[in-house]
């Protein structure tokens, strides 16, 4: 018996990571008359059901081998509209099952064990699992409000730090909704042809700025960029595709891996995704739609807040993406502690420390704003804002009550 739970045991990959902290409050969160304002998912209201109907129509239509395997390295016609979009050629391009495999291709090819990964803290959390299931030893960078700290960065590499990879989301940064000044993004591009690493440039939500300005392409500043994409944050997550543009000299080690792990993306999603994208049109006018609707919804979360919580509560203003990222300025306030709090209460978001490399942001909390109603996200706020002031122990022996007036509930 020993021996066969010896044998049967996970590997050291399965060890080094754990369950998203994220994934199981959204199970929570669903509960009836919880508000989330927790998840990271994108606004199922502007959906293009009809224009995604009609191509999967027209596909299965006009298109057989939409059926049938597939190039590991994905549509050439996709792969082509990907590299024209990018500025690259399309043997760089790999079209992948959504953003978060080719995280894990990435990371299974660059890394080795114990390779030093820098990047954010906070961070997003799937960059976070697949780095470290492929054993790179994560090193904590501070962000601002100008985006990953270039400059301690560089302090660390002058003291001896030699990582193999630095990851970073340049726009509206996860969790932080953060934009890399051009300043940084031109130091960290010098600081890779000095030393030689790789940056992962991680774009999800890129096309979907509403206000200030984005900062130059990393992939126009060097050629040690990997430049991951998706379609799942401007058009709808459920067809999976994502894409890599790599380097020539990364690409093919990427795909080899890629037909290792499951032979190609599917067929038919990638033809579909293909006729979305290159429908005259269809783009340009569905982003449009898109940044007013984030715009709006982001407006009246921050107002709501400022309402509710005044100076309590630091909220960083946001020019895109989905997210808040907000500091409760009161003393003694654990927002890991106070969640179960909230949830009681109606109410959900993501605590700081669940995007902690380094167990520190107790203060701090993410709020999405992407697919609740007006009504609900200014409810939400009345909500959070009850049991923040309240404190946990007091909100938690009067639960459902609040001791802010009544706002128009759901």
């Amino acid at each position: 018996m020993d021996q066969l739970s010896a044998t049967t045991a996970p590997s050291g990959a399965a060890r080094r990571i754990t369950s998203s902290a994220i994934r199981e409050l959204l199970a929570v969160a669903d509960r009836p008359g919880v508000i989330s304002l927790a998840g990271g998912l994108p606004s199922a209201l502007h959906f293009p059901t009809e224009e995604a109907s009609e191509a999967i129509d027209d596909v299965l239509r006009n298109d057989r081998g939409a059926l049938q395997y597939s190039s590991t390295e994905g549509d050439p016609g996709l792969r082509e509209w990907v590299a024209a979009r990018h500025g690259a050629r399309m043997e760089q391009v790999l079209i992948t099952h959504g953003s978060q495999q080719a995280l894990d291709l990435v990371a299974r090819v660059t890394l080795d064990v114990d390779d030093p990964v820098a990047l954010a803290d906070p961070g997003y959390i799937g960059a976070i699992q697949a780095m470290r299931l492929s054993g790179g030893r994560l090193v904590a960078l501070p962000t601002d409000d100008h985006g990953l700290s270039v400059e301690t960065l560089e302090e660390q590499i002058g003291a001896g730090l030699r990582p193999r990879l630095v990851y970073l989301v340049p726009n509206f940064h996860n969790p932080t909704g953060a934009t890399l000044s051009a300043a940084r993004a031109r130091r960290l591009a010098q600081l890779a042809d000095q030393q030689g690493f790789l940056i992962v440039e991680d774009n999800p939500y890129g096309e979907i700025r509403f206000s200030g300005t984005a900062p130059p392409s990393l992939s126009t500043l060097t050629d040690n960029v990997v430049t991951v994409g998706t379609i799942s944050k401007t058009l709808f997550p459920g067809l999976r595709v994502g894409w890599i543009v790599a380097p020539v000299w990364l690409a093919p080690s990427l795909a080899l891996v890629k037909q290792a792990v499951d032979l190609h993306t599917a067929t038919l999603t990638q033809k579909v995704a293909l006729r979305l994208l290159t429908r005259p049109g269809f783009l340009r006018d569905h982003l449009t739609v898109l940044r007013s609707h984030y715009s709006s919804q982001a407006r009246i979360l921050t107002e709501a807040l400022a309402t509710e919580l005044g100076e309590s509560l630091h909220v960083a203003p946001a020019e895109g993406g989905m997210f808040l990222w907000a500091r409760v300025r009161l003393p003694d306030i654990d927002t890991q502690a106070l969640l179960d709090v909230a949830i009681d209460h109606g109410v959900a978001y993501v605590p700081g420390s669940a995007f902690s490399v380094s167990a520190a942001h107790r203060s701090h909390l993410r709020l999405s704003y992407a697919t609740v109603s007006p009504a609900e996200l200014v409810e939400g706020a009345r909500r959070l804002a009850g049991v923040i002031l309240d404190g946990p122990e007091r909100s938690r022996r009067r639960p459902g009550v609040s001791t802010r007036p009544a706002a128009t509930s759901r």
